[in-house]
Order: C-alpha cells, then sequence, then structure tokens
C-alpha cells in the first residue's frame, strides 16, 4: 500500500482552486522532499501539464508529458471502458465490460483508434524527442485529478514496466474510491481534494474551469523552464 498524502482540511469541500496553477502551487507545497532531486515529472495531457509544470518549476525538477488514452466506448464515445498506454498495454474496467459485454472485436478496435490518437499526440507534444529514462528513478505522475482513475492507472502501469525506483502519482482532486484502488499501485500518491459520494466531477474543485484545447498545451511545453534530462 502506498503512502497517502493529502490536505485534510480540504476533505468533501468543492470550488478549492482558483485553477490549475494554484492547485500546482499548493501540490508543491506538499513535496518538499523531492526539491532539486532526481525525481522526474510526468503530465498527462491535457489538463496535466499545467499543474505538472507548475511543480516541476517550483521544486526544480526535470518535467516532461506522457501520453495515454481513454478507450471509448462504440456507442457512447464520452464514456470509457479503460484506457491504454504509449506501448499499447491496456488497462480494463472489467465490472463495466461485463454489463456492456463487448465482444473481442470491439474491444480490438477501439484499442486501435485510442492507439493511432496517443500517436498523433505523442508526435504533437513530444515531436522527435526520446522519451527519457526512467530506469531506477523516482517517476513523479500528474493530471488535474482522478475520476475513474484508468487513464493514471495506464500511466502508472506503462511507467511500471520501465523499472523505476518509485512511482508517485500527485493530482490536487480525486474521488475517495479511485484513491483507495489506486493506493495499492503506487508508492506515494498526494490528492489534496479527497471527495466520496455518489457522483464527481474534477471540475468541482476549481473555481475556473475549462477544457485546454492543444495550442495552449503546446504554448505552455515552449516555455517550460526544464527540458528533459
Amino acid at each position: 500500500m502506498g503512502r497517502l498524502i493529502e490536505e485534510p482540511g480540504f476533505r468533501e469541500k468543492r470550488h478549492l482552486f482558483k485553477d490549475r496553477e494554484e492547485a500546482g502551487e499548493i501540490l508543491a507545497d506538499k513535496m518538499m522532499e523531492y526539491q532539486g532531486s532526481d525525481a522526474l515529472v510526468l503530465a498527462i495531457p491535457s489538463g496535466g501539464v499545467p499543474v505538472g509544470l507548475t511543480i516541476a518549476n517550483r521544486r526544480d525538477l526535470p518535467f516532461d508529458v506522457v501520453v495515454v488514452r481513454k478507450l471509448q466506448i462504440p456507442y457512447e464515445p464520452e464514456a470509457g471502458f479503460g484506457a491504454l498506454g504509449p506501448d499499447g498495454g491496456m488497462v480494463l474496467n472489467e465490472e463495466l465490460l461485463s454489463r456492456i459485454a463487448l465482444s473481442k472485436e470491439e474491444i480490438d478496435r477501439q484499442r486501435e483508434k485510442s492507439l493511432a490518437v496517443i500517436r498523433k499526440r505523442s508526435e504533437l507534444f513530444r515531436a522527435d524527442r526520446p522519451f527519457p529514462s526512467v530506469e531506477k528513478r523516482q517517476v513523479i505522475i500528474v493530471d488535474d485529478g482522478l475520476a475513474s482513475g484508468y487513464t493514471m492507472l495506464a500511466a502508472v502501469e506503462y511507467i511500471g514496466r520501465h523499472d523505476p525506483a518509485r512511482v508517485i502519482t500527485a493530482v490536487p482532486t480525486g474521488s475517495y474510491r479511485t484513491v483507495q484502488a489506486l493506493l495499492p499501485r503506487v508508492d506515494e500518491l498526494v490528492c489534496l481534494n479527497i471527495r466520496s459520494g455518489a457522483s464527481f466531477a474534477v471540475a468541482d474543485a476549481y473555481r475556473h474551469w475549462y477544457d485546454l484545447e492543444d495550442e495552449e498545451v503546446l504554448s505552455l511545453l515552449k516555455g517550460y523552464l526544464h527540458p528533459p534530462a
């Protein structure tokens, strides 16, 4: 079981953070132990980029992105039945799959679609830069929140296949159920605002929330202070 770091006074509260940058600043304050270390910050685009960049800059850490993708339900593309890592490794919501009864062919088709999107977005956000080595290294994976948690888990499992020293996840907000499910899979989970209840929306933790366009993410990436090691 990983170590959980939270802000107890933030439990169950909404609209805590002005925006993703402010959330990243508060997260960075919880991560003083990583100051100037060999830890690598990897943000999940798009929402994780401003959070991760803020942590990297505040704690003087190298930064990059790790592109993962939801596996879409064919007839309900806003919903997902799992997620896919950059190498094609799948994390599946087995409980959901048992209810919607997708065939192997349908799952494989959605996997190929998601993998094509990952390749396209990796080329967009990473260009031709090689992915940084994570072997024997502390890796901090950042997103702007944990709802179902499958995209974060896909990133965690992808990094885990490359022999890191430790895997840390850092998010401003997260569902209690998802936090508890993720904890056994990581060495440390930093989640400032944990909320329980039947429904959970990442956006509810923020006062100013919007979906980042690719152009804004690219602008942030071009200006970051710490290129990958």
